[in-house]
């Protein structure tokens, strides 16, 4: 948020402070100035009006700032200060400051129920007002640096021994580039809209109302126009400064233009914006008082899932987190958020788009959360391909896109050769992962693939991709069947863990007889134990699983671990 303006005014503060013998509250005046910044139009000490304290502690603060309302004194407190420093350095008048006092000493006792106003929270505190991180702890500066501040020593205290979602960290997510995100932001229909209708407005002289409303008259005629939302389109519009108000005077922003015509980091801060301003807007976004209350809970949960999400899970999700009964048919309020942007229907059901996935990130790295972004696995090698994929939070879908890539910068060959010297000798696990890229790869990976016959663990994987494409291989004796067999249920063991039900059921279908089980116990894998007790607790064959439990006896007494 800071820019030049206020890092000076800060920094004379504190010379202030020091020669006159007090010691204002530096990092609760920098969050004034801040806001004042970039939501009141103040780019100088002197732009502070009496005006300018209300909005900010009984608007912006209840939107933006994630404080307990007993914190509303120190802000005011504060606030008296930056009067005081400013009167002092004559960036304000007597009689000006005067006022501003007046004006603190009648909204300050109105800041608590403010902060305490649901109805009042934006984007960030809808956030966590949906997800059950609500709980405040006042921290004593300088106590934890590495904790997100918000205002003075203030932190958001997530606990780690909660599993509920909100306190459950953010999983690595893929963006698009800047760029692209601006070229389809520009597309979006809510943003094109908010600019229309501010074209409009400008060119036929219409005005606003006292209360800063689009005039019904008005509206129809932009309907007319293929507005969809024009109240909405008008409320986005003043929240991203497009359009500015003298009265009931409309004009455009300084330099206005049109979306096409703007620069991508315009673009994508005007997005940004967008984003929070729907979290702000109440009962008119999609037209279904549920979805404007809890947009930020279907976009959390698509954030957090990274997959479509059938609309009826969303309803039934909806229901469950507003509390509030079943929801009915989502289908027409979901389409208001498609025209937002921020979320695409596709046959398998709602999922952030790409720009609504940077943008929802953009607002929780705002909050100071860990929002971290998964590497880029089809710009390393081999060995940090596997290890992307195997990494926690990267989703099937999510990688999928790095693995097409990383295959089409090499040729078959040089891809079977890459990944399978990047698992010789490792865990069977790691293995798996290189094994079944390669089985992707066509005929011309065949020399590269063929050069493993002479390694031990991998040659039952070779014999099996040489012979299922008819390309003349050995063939697997006995005890390199067994071999294959276990190393193959290695690799489903972490699956077998996190869905038991699931593992039963596809060994009851295509897994092990019990005499195969029964000899497994022989094969020299280090794994061997494991998959034996595995398929000892959870094959539905009572005669395969009382084998595997034989089996996985034997195994032990002969030392295998």
């Amino acid at each position: 948020m800071s820019i030049e303006w206020v890092n000076r005014a800060i920094d004379g503060l504190r010379v202030w402070g020091h020669e006159n013998g007090v010691t204002p509250d530096a990092d609760e005046i920098r969050l004034l100035c801040d806001y004042a910044s970039d939501y009141l139009e103040v780019g100088a000490p002197g732009d502070f009006r009496p005006a300018t304290f209300e909005e900010l502690l009984l608007e912006i603060y209840p939107r933006k700032v994630i404080t307990p309302p007993d914190s509303a004194a120190g802000t005011v407190a504060a606030a008296h200060s930056l009067v005081d420093f400013l009167a002092s350095t004559d960036a304000v008048d007597g009689p000006t400051a005067a006022e501003m006092r007046a004006t603190l000493d009648r909204v300050g006792p109105l800041m608590p129920a403010a902060l305490a106003d649901s109805s009042k929270f934006g984007m960030a505190k809808s956030i966590f007002s949906v997800i059950g991180a609500d709980t405040f702890e006042l921290i004593e500066p300088g106590v934890d640096d590495a904790a997100p501040r918000l205002g003075q020593g203030r932190s958001l205290t997530l606990d780690e021994d909660c599993d509920c979602p909100g306190c459950a960290p953010l999983p690595p997510v893929r963006l698009a580039a800047p760029g692209e995100v601006a070229k389809m932001v520009r597309e979006v229909p809510l943003l094109r809209d908010a600019h229309t209708v501010v074209a409009w407005m400008v060119e036929s002289g219409a005005t606003a109302t006292t209360r800063k409303a689009l005039r019904v008259k008005d509206a129809k005629v932009l309907a007319g126009r293929g507005v969809a939302r024009p109240s909405v389109a008008w409320g986005l519009a003043l929240e991203l400064g497009l359009a500015e108000l003298d009265g009931v005077q409309v004009s455009a922003e300084a330099g206005f233009r049109a979306l096409e015509e703007r620069a991508d980091e315009d673009v994508l801060d005007l997005w940004v914006g967008l984003v929070e301003f729907l979290g702000e807007d109440r009962g008119e976004v999609t037209g279904s008082a549920v979805v404007d209350k809890e947009v930020y809970a279907i976009h959390d949960l698509l954030y957090r899932l990274q997959v479509p999400v059938p609309v009826e899970a969303v309803g039934d999700y909806l229901s469950e987190v507003a509390d509030d009964g079943p929801v009915g048919d989502l289908t027409e309020a979901l389409e208001g958020l498609v025209a937002a942007g921020t979320v695409a229907i596709t046959v398998e059901g709602l999922m952030l788009t790409p720009h609504g996935m940077w943008g929802i990130r953009e607002m929780y790295a705002e909050l100071g959360l860990d929002a971290p972004i998964a590497p880029d696995l089809a710009e390393g090698d081999a060995s940090g391909l596997i290890a992307g994929l195997l990494s926690d939070g990267i989703t099937p879908e999510a990688a999928e896109p790095d693995i097409v890539r990383w295959l089409g910068a090499r040729s078959p060959a040089e891809a079977a050769g890459e990944l399978l010297e990047a698992v010789v000798g490792a865990p069977a696990e790691v293995r798996g992962v290189a094994v079944t890229i390669v089985d992707r790869l066509g005929f011309e990976a065949e020399p590269a693939v063929r050069r493993y016959l002479s390694d031990q663990e991998l040659r039952p994987h070779v014999i099996h991709w040489l012979s299922a494409r008819r390309l003349g291989a050995p063939p697997l004796t006995e005890d390199e069947m067994l071999w294959v067999s276990v190393d193959m249920l290695a690799l489903a063991i972490p699956a077998a863990e996190a869905d038991p039900e699931s593992f039963a059921e596809n060994m009851a279908a295509s897994g092990p007889s019990p005499e195969v089980i029964e000899d497994m116990w022989k094969v020299e894998h280090p794994d061997v134990v494991q998959v034996l007790e595995m398929l000892g607790h959870t094959l539905p064959d009572r005669n395969a699983a009382k084998a595997a439990r034989k089996a996985a006896f034997k195994a032990r007494s002969r030392g295998i671990r």
